[in-house]
């Protein structure tokens, strides 16, 4: 990648296959977030729950499948689900890809 500038203003050149990879990416992205039904999206807006369990649920799975899928315990999962711990980037990148929806999605609380 190269930085340019033009008018003060910092742009990124990107490889075109590199953009090719992100721009599709965002695109499945963002048709997974449109097949969900509104009431996983208006339960997400809600916040009453967590957006990971909400889309377990949705997802039909359990704890277990969802924390095998993600490479990570049960427990972590747990935690995450609960409110007791953040999540870590990587982590919530695996659940959304477990999950099959975009990231940002499991940030809306």
């Amino acid at each position: 990648m190269d930085l340019l500038h033009i008018d003060g203003k910092p742009y990124v050149l990107v490889p075109m296959q590199e953009y090719r990879k992100l721009t599709n990416r965002v695109d499945e992205d963002a048709a997974a977030d449109a097949a969900l039904p509104d009431d996983v999206l208006n339960a997400i807006a809600a916040g009453a729950d967590h957006p990971v369990k909400i889309l377990r649920r949705f997802r039909k799975m359990t704890q277990v499948d969802l924390a095998k899928l993600a490479d990570m315990s049960r427990a972590y999962l747990t935690e995450i689900e609960t409110g007791r711990k953040q999540g870590s980037i990587r982590a919530m990148r695996q659940l959304a890809d477990a999950l099959k929806v975009n990231p940002g999605l499991l940030l809306a609380q």
